[in-house]
């Protein structure tokens, strides 16, 4: 979550009037994350969030998210549920920018998530694969290998003024994954960043998944190498593998990993982070100057992407087959 797009206090009362959501009484921006510019909205009924999708996002991709979240919710997944507008629209426009009303949702996230923390996201993220799989949108991972080269072009000439040697390495890896990358996992409804910021908790119970806004059809098994990323590396980066065997005991518990999944987890793992030093590289060198945000070390990731390159087997992670 982040802002980059400022709203008038009149352009707001208009857009909330749309709404059967009460009288506003105040809003506050939410300077968090790198990609949409968040709002919490109060009104004299409830809490909401508001959210304005920057141009980073394409909006053909919105209602695939929209919908994605009303049918989880349908589901009993606890997550944030689209708002129609008075006239049944689930998205709107504000200040110029594609727009719409969630629910809030009560919890925070966790800073330093500890294993029971690891347990219940493993958990959730399973529920959520499993809830998806009648969902019938279908939108292609961008950020998948095929995606990660042209993204790389983009910032592969000013790379190493964040790190020299950078380009090389990177550029290494790449083909490494392109050649070597798992197909015919099984697939479905993946969130794609399950980051602890987009998992909230009352005291150590999960009480909800957040910002579906990467959401996409892949291998399930990369959603968790995503979480592996996420949530299993200390401040100092040094790989817990505690938490990682909490993880994926949580995801197995719900959903059981199939052996070619399994065996791909290390594979996955170098790819998801990666994808995150890639975006995190991108975002770094061309966040938009005064923006409200502070854009992520990309160096954190490769850090991650070399523990992985050490890795020989799944059981490293902390999971027997």
């Amino acid at each position: 979550m982040a802002v980059y797009t400022e709203v008038t206090d009149e352009e707001l009362e208009d857009f909330i009037g749309s709404y059967d959501v009460g009288r506003l009484l105040s809003f506050k921006g939410i300077a968090e994350g790198v990609e949409n510019s968040n709002f919490l909205v109060h009104t004299d009924k409830a809490s909401y969030i508001l959210t304005l999708y920057e141009k980073r996002v394409n909006p053909d991709d919105l209602p695939y998210f929209l919908n994605l979240m009303q049918h989880l919710a349908g589901k009993g997944l606890s997550c944030p549920t689209p708002v129609p507008s008075k006239d049944g629209k689930l998205l709107g426009e504000l200040a110029g920018r594609p727009a719409a009303l969630v629910t809030f949702l009560e919890g925070m996230w966790v800073k330093r998530p500890r294993v029971e923390h690891c347990t219940g996201l493993g958990k959730a993220m399973a529920d959520l694969h499993l809830d998806g799989q009648d969902y019938d949108g279908f939108r292609s991972n961008a950020l998948n290998v095929s995606g990660w080269r042209p993204l790389f072009e983009q910032c592969s000439d000013r790379s190493d003024q964040v790190l020299p040697g950078l380009q090389q390495e990177i550029a290494k890896e790449l083909e490494y994954l392109e050649a070597s990358w798992p197909s015919d996992l099984a697939c479905g409804v993946i969130h794609a960043d399950l980051f602890p910021d987009n998992v909230f908790f009352l005291g150590s119970e999960l009480s909800g998944l957040i910002d579906f806004y990467f959401a996409c059809n892949d291998a399930f098994a990369y959603d968790v190498a995503i979480c592996l990323n996420a949530w299993c590396f200390e401040k100092d980066l040094s790989f817990n593998v505690t938490k990682a065997r909490a993880l994926l005991k949580g995801y197995t518990s719900v959903r059981p990993l199939q052996p070619d999944e399994y065996d791909a987890l290390p594979t996955l793992c170098r790819g998801a982070a990666l994808r995150f030093l890639l975006t995190r590289l991108y975002d770094w060198l061309s966040v938009p100057e005064g923006a409200l945000v502070t854009p992520k070390d990309p160096l954190e990731y490769l850090k991650k992407l070399r523990f992985h390159q050490t890795i020989a087997g799944t059981q490293a992670y902390g999971l027997e087959q």
